[in-house]
C-alpha cells in the first residue's frame, strides 16, 4: 500500500497559495452578489453608477441561476485547484489553467456586454474582472518560468 509523501521536503508553491488567496476575493464578491440577487435587495454602486442596470439586465442570469452564483462556484473551483497545485498534485496545474482560461474569456465577453450592449458598468463586476485577470496572469506567468537544466 503506497501513501503520498507529505514530507517537509515536498515541493510547495507560494505562487499558487497567493492565487488561492486572491480567488477568495472573487468568491466573496460572487457570494455577495448572489445573496443580493436572491433576496431582491437593491444594490447600490458607491464608486461608479450602473450596477442596477447591469445586474438587472438579461445577461445577469444563466437561465434561472444568477451569473454571480456561477462566478462564485468558479472561484471556489479555482481556490480548490490552486491549493492542490500549491502542494504539487499532478495534472491540477493544467486543469487550473483550463478553468482560468475559460473564466478569462467569459470576463472579456462580460466586459464587452457592459461597454457596448448595456452601456453601464458595475463596480462588483469590474472587481471580479480584475480578480480573474490577476489570477490568469499569476497562474500563466508562473507556468512560463524556465526550468533549470
Amino acid at each position: 500500500m503506497t501513501e503520498k509523501s507529505t514530507s517537509p521536503s515536498a515541493p510547495f508553491s507560494w505562487t499558487y497559495l497567493i492565487a488561492a488567496l486572491i480567488s477568495l476575493i472573487g468568491l466573496g464578491d460572487g457570494i455577495y452578489l448572489t445573496v443580493q440577487h436572491i433576496t431582491g435587495a437593491s444594490l447600490r454602486c458607491t464608486i461608479i453608477s450602473g450596477c442596477s442596470e447591469v445586474l438587472s439586465s438579461p445577461y445577469a442570469q444563466v437561465g434561472p441561476v444568477p451569473l454571480a452564483a456561477v462566478g462564485a462556484a468558479a472561484y471556489f473551483v479555482v481556490f480548490s485547484l490552486a491549493i492542490l497545485a500549491a502542494f504539487a498534485y499532478p495534472l491540477v496545474k493544467l486543469l487550473l489553467k483550463i478553468v482560468l482560461g475559460l473564466m478569462f474569456l467569459t470576463t472579456l465577453w462580460l466586459l464587452y456586454l457592459q461597454a457596448f450592449v448595456i452601456h453601464h458598468f458595475c463596480q462588483y463586476c469590474l472587481l471580479s474582472a480584475g480578480v480573474t485577470t490577476a489570477l490568469t496572469l499569476i497562474v500563466f506567468v508562473s507556468g512560463m518560468k524556465k526550468k533549470t537544466v
